[in-house]
């Protein structure tokens, strides 16, 4: 089971002296980044959506295999509520394609006030579907879209049932060590988010946290199917400390997990799980 990990972010002053040495200006950051881990979820793209031309660099900076995942607008997710979503869809997908093969999944994050709207969803998922591929010449070779729920109207069996129909993941989410939401498993790939853990110093996560959270996605998916886990806790350099240990962790316990040395050529290549999977 190829286990991807990586943080919400790259470009936080409080992680110099903790993960970046002092000595590599911000300029270099996500190459230094990407030396230790092989994903990254891109949130910056939810408050504004960088041009082509800076998501190309981003691919030109980073190694083969490499995986962003990017944040969808919150025009599209807060403003629109996922309302006549092509236009918007549309942008992200043109800006996005500078990515080419390192285009991970887009996160859909709703807002907390935001109550279930099947239809709106359903639409914006074929919108994404539909568009990207259209514009398949962009180097990726499938989109994958993830659904972040804040509002529990949405934690219905036909929600459940409409991201089961377009293989999109339910995001799974945690704070302070528990989840925030039902563990489905609605597509072949996962996609889990930390937000703050519950030990000391904080917001780090303690290390049985990070074994439960291991045991649930081996229970939830099959050995081939690609997870990708996020830390969102940033502040005083928690994230990237927490992503190295679930690394290790992993690690230990038999995974596939990739390092940030050593990567597969694909973005989505990785070996199989050398244990069966419960």
């Amino acid at each position: 089971m190829p286990l991807l990990v990586g943080t919400s972010g790259w470009q936080y002053k409080d992680w110099r002296g903790s993960f970046y040495p002092a000595t590599v200006p911000v300029s270099h950051w996500l190459e230094t980044y990407a030396e230790t881990f092989p994903t990254v979820e891109n949130n910056g793209t939810f408050y504004r959506l960088a041009r082509p031309q800076t998501f190309a660099q981003w691919r030109e900076r980073t190694p083969p295999g490499f995986v962003m995942a990017v944040k969808a607008s919150r025009y599209l997710t807060h403003i629109r509520r996922l309302r006549d979503p092509a236009e918007p869809v549309g942008r992200l997908l043109t800006a996005a394609a500078g990515l080419g093969d390192r285009l991970g999944p887009v996160l859909l994050q709703l807002p907390p006030t935001m109550q279930a709207d099947p239809a709106a969803l359903d639409e914006c998922l074929v919108q994404f579907a539909t568009q990207f591929a259209v514009a398949a010449d962009q180097g990726a070779r499938e989109l994958r879209v993830c659904v972040e729920f804040r509002h529990e109207s949405w934690l219905i069996d036909e929600v459940r049932k409409l991201l089961e129909r377009h293989n999109a993941a339910l995001c799974w989410s945690d704070r302070l060590g528990k989840p925030l939401g039902p563990l489905w498993r609605t597509a072949d790939w996962g996609y889990l988010r930390f937000h703050e853990g519950a030990a000391q110093p904080w917001p780090r996560y303690g290390r049985q946290s990070l074994v439960s959270w291991l045991r649930r996605v081996t229970e939830a998916f099959p050995q081939r199917a690609d997870v990708f886990a996020y830390f969102n806790n940033d502040q005083h350099g928690a994230a990237p400390a927490d992503a190295r240990a679930l690394i290790g962790l992993a690690a230990t316990d038999g995974w596939a997990g990739r390092s940030g040395q050593g990567r597969p050529a694909g973005p989505l290549a990785g070996r199989p799980l050398s244990r069966p999977v419960p």
